[in-house]
């Protein structure tokens, strides 16, 4: 909770914060400043020019109803990454991705087929990394609204054929609930795990909108719970047989609701998520321009153990890449960051190490290759201090959404 907010059962306060401005020293890294007021007096218009809503300040939000599908708005995603280890020994640790997107069609069109609508089109990916055998698992799936996929609007309930997340109480209207997901991986991998908040979920952003570029139509709804709490079963398949590990670790949820998420000039993004072993957890988007820089709309935030959050300037620094012989992409492999730590107010570098470097999607079904991966965090001395997720986006092929 924010000085001066007030709660509201099953809602969400939001309070005003500061705006964004870049500098770019003579290396060509970014730093990253704060400026109050710099959207102070601009009318954000309410929908597209295809009719499609967008984000507006100020914005309440309800829950359970604002966990699941807003189909007046053209693009939404539900996205979960995280990290596992078996409970029996010896341990073996696992990454995992699971993530449902919804994008609406064009406006106007009538749907007469309820089983085979073209209102909302559904893709979905999932993905496992096995740290131990470096076996790199993944799957599309891209469905018409009907039968075999959905998204329900009064709560967090979006299924892709026998894939699905949910809360575990559809009427759970708290900031902390218990969500399920049920996935897996071709005849592969099959994942059911019970994920349970352990901080109030977040609202990224500024009065209730996160900016993603100059024009006000780039921007987003962006709601997280940065650290679920996670167990369940993980069954795996292979040349070997078959076998069932009973597994525990942490996740983070993204759930970002939009109309246009990149602004004019931007070609990708770089995000990251950390879960620092002190139970605070950072998170950075870097909005790519053509040139190779990075939009002002570009973000670090820091959440600390109370789930307050705080943003701050930052650099990122590219120390080794990896080409892709799949889609011939060369991505950001080793990366340095360097920000201030808000407990402190000293500077701090951190390293982004990947678990395995070939860990991208190809986009077969969906049009967009991206990396994501399983990451481990350094310290400036070699320690190992958090894991996160990583997504690359743009690399292979610019990213238009």
């Amino acid at each position: 909770m924010r000085p001066g907010a007030a709660a509201v059962p099953g809602r969400i306060p939001i309070c005003f914060g500061s705006s964004i401005r870049f500098g770019w020293g003579s290396s060509g890294v970014i730093l990253v400043s704060w400026l109050l007021g710099l959207t102070a007096g601009y009318a954000q218009p309410a929908t597209t020019a295809d009719g499609f809503s967008l984000p507006q300040p100020g914005h309440v939000f309800s829950f359970p109803r604002d966990h699941g599908s807003h189909p007046d708005f053209k693009i939404e995603w539900w996205y979960l990454t995280g990290h596992l280890q078996s409970v029996d020994t010896p341990a073996r640790r696992f990454g995992f991705q699971a993530t449902f997107f919804r994008q609406a069609g064009s406006r106007g069109g009538v749907d007469t087929n309820p089983s085979f609508g073209s209102a909302q089109l559904y893709l979905a990916h999932m993905a496992l990394i096995d740290v131990q055998t470096g076996r790199f698992l993944h799957q599309e799936r891209l469905n018409r609204e009907g039968w075999d996929a959905s998204a329900a609007t009064d709560t967090l309930a979006v299924r892709n054929g026998d894939w699905s997340l949910h809360l575990a109480d559809p009427a759970d209207a708290s900031t902390t609930p218990t969500l399920r997901l049920q996935g897996g991986i071709q005849a592969e991998a099959v994942f059911n795990l019970s994920l349970r908040a352990a901080k109030p979920l977040v609202v990224f952003g500024e009065n209730s909108v996160s900016r993603k570029g100059a024009a006000l139509t780039a921007s987003s709804y962006y709601l997280t719970f940065t650290r679920l709490i996670t167990e369940g079963e993980l069954t795996l398949h292979g040349e070997r047989g078959s076998e069932t590990l009973r597994v525990k670790g942490e996740a983070w949820m993204d759930h970002e609701i939009s109309s246009s998420q990149l602004g004019e000039g931007q070609v990708g993004w770089d995000w990251l998520s950390i879960h620092f072993t002190d139970q605070r957890e950072l998170m950075l988007y870097r909005l790519r321009l053509r040139d190779g820089t990075a939009d002002p709309a570009s973000t670090l935030t820091w959440v600390d153990a109370g789930g307050r959050t705080q943003r701050a300037p930052f650099t990122w620094e590219v120390l080794t890449r990896w080409t892709s012989p799949a889609t011939g992409g060369t991505y950001p492999a080793r990366i340095r960051i360097s920000t201030t730590d808000p407990a402190s107010g000293a500077p701090v570098t951190f390293t982004v190490e990947p678990l395995a470097p070939a860990q991208e999607l190809p986009g077969t079904l969906g049009g967009v290759p991206y990396w994501e991966g399983a990451c481990r965090i350094l310290d400036a001395k070699g320690g190992e201090v958090g894991r996160a997720y990583l997504e690359l986006t743009g690399y292979a092929r610019d990213l238009k959404l």
